[in-house]
This record gives C-alpha cells, structure tokens and sequence, in this order.
C-alpha cells in the first residue's frame, strides 16, 4: 500500500498533461527500444523524428498513463481493471510480458525528469509494476499466451 501511495503523490503532474506525458513515455519507449514500435501497428511508419509530434502517439500513451492511473488508484485491488487489459494484450494485441517492463523503466525516467519521482518513489513505482505484471502474467497463462 504504500508504493502506491509514494507513487501517488507524484503523479500530479502527470494526471494533468496525459498526452504530453503519454507522447514522452512512448517516444523514448519507440527510441529505446525501436523493435517495440513494431507492436504497434499503426505507428510502425512513423519516424523517429516524427514520433513526438504525432498526435496519435500522444493519444495513445495517454491512454497508457491513465489506465496506470488506475491501477495505481486501486492500491492493489486491481483485478477488475487488469483483466480485460490482459485479456485484449495477450489474445488482440500479442504483446509480450518483457515490454511492460520496458515500459516501467521509461515511466519511471519520465517520471522521474517531469514529475520529480525521487528515488524511493522509482523503487515503488518498480514494486507496484512487479506486482502488476505479475498478476498480467498470470492472467496470459490463464489465457494460453506465453508472451
């Protein structure tokens, strides 16, 4: 409980701006880590150059953050949020369980540039994301996915 409550006060800055934040998540994630970008097919022609002003790419990594925002919200009790996500990740999408732990580190350099997450709260935003893709894994093997 309080990993998400030190994650919490953080994330002010990010619940006001989701697309700004959401566009620098994705954007480092697509730069980083450029295979990545591949799983996602309708960014897959968009240059790197052109990645930050894409509106779609900020779309979507709002989409991201507010459904972290969520999860971070139910301070654990998260099945109800993260089984459909599971569910649309494993059988639609096909993303395997290594990118949510790409994207944890990305978030929490975001995170830690724009919003001021300070050491411990990058160790809590790291445990509160175990836990999550530990529970999303569990919820892809129940699935027959061994992304």
């Amino acid at each position: 409980m309080a990993d998400f409550d030190m994650v919490l006060k953080f994330w002010g800055p990010v619940e006001a701006d989701y697309s700004a934040h959401g566009n620098m998540v994705l954007t480092r994630l697509f730069t980083e880590h450029p295979d990545t970008q591949k799983l996602f097919p309708k960014f897959v022609g968009i240059a790197q150059s052109d990645l930050a002003g894409n509106a779609g790419v900020s779309s979507h990594g709002a989409t991201v953050l507010k459904k972290l925002g969520e999860l971070l919200k139910a301070k654990g009790n998260h099945a109800a949020i993260l089984k459909p996500m599971a569910n649309s990740h494993a059988t639609k999408h096909k993303i395997p369980i290594n990118n949510f732990k790409l994207i944890t580190e990305v978030i929490v350099k975001v995170m830690q540039e724009n919003a001021g997450l300070d050491a411990p709260g990058q160790q809590a935003l790291r445990n509160v994301m175990a836990a999550v893709i530990a529970d999303l894994e569990a919820n892809y093997k129940e699935l027959g996915f061994s992304g």
